[in-house]
């Protein structure tokens, strides 16, 4: 019974991630692009967001002492808003800030999908997304000491690719839980 409420959980969890990075993009490429302040606080709230979701996950999960890897990204995610705010409004640093924060994230995504395969399944999208993330990162890094200045549309695409993860993680898991009933 608790597996099936800790899945019903994490479902409804993905789904939320899923949900909050389609407004995100959708809110930066319409009136972000034409609000600087409003793209700033944009580009602070992914990584608050992201560590209050990790937050509230591990804590739903067992706890942040068994949640390493989320205990790890609540911190990094925390200190990388700071870094953002701090980065505004040099763009070029605020990509490097998100790159160095995607590689991160990215990896600690995918140690907790390897953790959480073993006791769900279903968890292909979420650690294929932490590889993703991380390589992002890198190419963020790169994009930061490049001429061309950035703008929040440069990092919208990476927030479509993690909703569309989380949306697939979240459908894995319905569809494992269906055919389990169904068996």
């Amino acid at each position: 019974m608790q597996t099936s409420n800790n899945e019903s959980w994490l479902k409804k969890y993905y789904f939320v991630r899923a949900a909050f990075s389609f407004a995100w993009l959708a809110a930066a490429v319409s009136v972000a692009a034409h609000s600087a302040g409003i793209a700033a606080l944009l580009l602070v709230a992914y990584p608050l967001w992201d560590a209050l979701a990790n937050l509230v996950d591990a804590r739903r999960s067992g706890g942040l002492a068994s949640n390493r890897p989320q205990a790890i990204n609540v911190l990094v995610s925390l200190a990388i808003a700071s870094a953002v705010y701090l980065s505004l409004p040099d763009m070029h640093h605020v990509l490097g800030v998100f790159g160095f924060w995607a590689i991160l994230s990215g990896l600690l995504q995918l140690a907790a999908g390897l953790r959480r395969r073993k006791q769900y399944g279903a968890q292909w999208a979420m650690m294929l997304s932490g590889g993703q993330s991380a390589l992002a990162g890198a190419v963020f890094v790169f994009q930061a000491q490049a001429p061309a200045v950035p703008s929040i549309a440069t990092v919208a695409g990476y927030a479509g690719f993690g909703g569309f993860y989380f949306l697939v993680s979240a459908l894995s898991l319905s569809i494992t839980a269906w055919r389990r009933k169904s068996a």
